[in-house]
């Protein structure tokens, strides 16, 4: 069967990296619908994309409470010698008032009683008969977290499209939420392509290669918060083709992999041109990666990643991830840069923005390249914990260059 498809990709542009990323980032953007909303426990809230905002409901600290364990007192009394007239815990409040030459020994956490303006810390005093003396003299709040100083009641403290980590569910637990309204997780379509792929549990003949690209994309839609659905494998015919990617157009979103480059069996975009698909671009300067298309097909927009597993992991990570969590609710798409120090010289051929497996060193913040043979080369890329990122005007590295890392 022909390609029905193929007059409509003909000034389809090639774009360099941060083209290609504005690119996803402003059309998913702008033709998203956000996701419906449902109601999820407390617990069940981590990695989840917010979709109410959360407000306090009272003042945090709603009491100014000590930081330190040691004695509240009068700044003005100090230095010199006080007379203890109490003590105040954590989860009760000194009904008294510290007066003039007094002290209330306090523990951390507990409110500040009335009357002090100031906490002195135990070590830096000395007790004795009831008594304790400082020559140290506080500054009128110090050891103190006053009243509202974290926030106020009725202040934003969470927005909607947020996706939330750890520090958010404490958030959350902390003004008293034990569900949240979360939008639901994007279905993320997964085709592989190939007459050479067979399943991972078959044994290849020589010839073939096991479906790595499905599985590896699955851990990576739902690490990104959708719902992976892996489809069967399109053959490289066009009618194979056409039906995985009509089933896959009913998922959310869509993910192929392989059958993007320029050959004879390279059937993907024409067989998306035949379902109204606007291409945003087919090729992008980067490598592992080149031949990648973004587009829309049928309100659901596509990618086609390169069919070599490194390619197709790569650029998933690169551009495919910040779709999903767009289209997920998300309210932004970062990628996790970080700068690092080579541990030996490095060069690249321009024009070119490349992303290579790279071993980080967190607790000295040094990068070092990872041998690879290629797209192909999984173990290498199993072997990195971060990928090198080349500039595409830059040709050259010293050892002790700073450059730029992505973390994975």
């Amino acid at each position: 069967m022909g390609r029905k498809g193929w007059v409509t990709l003909k000034f389809v542009p090639t774009l360099r990296f941060t083209e290609a990323r504005e690119c996803v980032i402003r059309e998913v953007t702008r033709e998203r619908c956000l996701p419906a909303r449902e109601e999820v426990a407390l617990g069940e809230a981590a990695g989840r994309v917010l979709a109410a905002p959360v407000r306090a409901d009272r003042d945090y600290p709603p009491l100014s409470r000590s930081i330190r364990d040691g004695f509240a007192v009068r700044a003005a009394d100090l230095p010199g010698e006080l007379r203890v007239v109490g003590e105040v815990r954590a989860g009760e409040t000194y009904s008294g008032e510290v007066g003039p030459g007094e002290a209330v020994e306090i523990m951390t956490g507990a409110p500040v009683p009335r009357g002090a303006d100031a906490v002195v810390m135990i070590e830096h005093v000395t007790r004795e008969d009831g008594r304790i003396r400082t020559e140290r003299a506080p500054r009128p709040g110090e050891f103190i977290n006053p009243q509202g100083a974290e926030a106020r009641r009725h202040d934003l403290l969470l927005e909607p499209g947020k996706r939330l980590g750890f520090a958010d569910i404490a958030l959350l637990a902390t003004v008293g939420a034990t569900s949240v309204s979360v939008f639901s997780k994007p279905r993320v379509a997964i085709i592989a392509t190939g007459d050479e792929i067979v399943e991972a549990g078959q044994q290849p003949r020589p010839d073939q290669i096991r479906n790595s690209n499905a599985v590896a994309l699955a851990a990576q839609v739902a690490d990104a918060g959708g719902i992976p659905e892996i489809l069967p494998i399109a053959r490289d015919n066009y009618r194979s083709t056409q039906e995985r990617i009509a089933r896959g157009l009913e998922a959310d979103l869509v993910l192929l992999s392989g059958g993007v480059s320029a050959g004879k069996y390279d059937l993907v975009e024409s067989a998306l041109a035949d379902f109204g698909a606007r291409f945003h671009f087919d090729r992008v300067l980067i490598q592992p990666g080149q031949p990648l298309v973004f587009g829309r097909a049928r309100g659901r927009f596509f990618f086609g990643l390169p069919g070599n597993p490194a390619s197709t992991m790569v650029t998933f990570e690169l551009f495919a991830r910040a779709a999903i969590g767009l289209v997920g609710g998300a309210a932004g798409a970062p990628l996790p840069f970080t700068l690092a120090r080579l541990t030996q010289p490095f060069q690249h051929l321009p024009g070119l923005t490349r992303f290579l497996p790279a071993l980080l060193s967190p607790e000295t913040a040094e990068v070092m390249p990872v041998p690879w043979r290629g797209s192909s080369d999984v173990p290498a890329l199993s072997r990195a914990n971060a990928l090198l990122v080349a500039d595409e005007e830059r040709e050259a590295w010293k050892k002790g260059d700073l450059i730029r890392v992505l973390l994975r």
